[in-house]
């Protein structure tokens, strides 16, 4: 068994770009229309996992996109994606400037969790060991649910 992608579905595919891409810092591997299906398959990959995706060996996270207007319920039941990070505040203060909710802090250094537009879970962890806890993390609220 080998594991592919991870699918979700996006109701606005520039929105859900700039979070996962500009803000994250996926970048995508390919994508393909489908005219008779009317919908958008984007591929995406983390920069470090790129020689893997070249080679045919993944992983990706899809994003589905249809073009007609459809409304997904979820998010949080879906589960979360996870993704190891060099640095867990600087990506934190990143997403934050792009005014991204950090719905829970990286108050300990190691762990952080924030919801992309459409509601996903997305958890965040330290490389390596954790960072030293820092301001503003180590006072900051949860906020929401993820």
């Amino acid at each position: 068994m080998e594991y592919l992608h991870t699918m979700v579905r996006v109701k606005d595919l520039d929105a859900a770009l700039a979070f996962y891409c500009d803000g994250l810092g996926l970048v995508e591997a390919y994508r393909t229309d489908h005219e008779k299906g009317r919908f958008t398959l984007v591929f995406l990959a983390a920069p470090g996992d790129m020689d893997k995706v070249k080679a045919g060996k993944s992983p990706l996270v899809e994003l589905t996109y249809n073009w007609d207007t459809e409304d997904y319920g979820g998010g949080r039941n879906f589960g979360h994606l996870a993704y190891r990070v060099d640095d867990i505040y600087a990506l934190c203060q990143k997403l934050m400037d792009k005014g991204v909710t950090i719905n829970r802090p990286p108050r300990d250094g190691h762990m952080a969790f924030v919801r992309s537009p459409d509601g996903i879970s997305i958890e965040l962890l330290q490389r390596g060991d954790s960072l030293p806890p820092a301001e503003p993390w180590v006072s900051m609220p949860n906020t929401g649910v993820w």
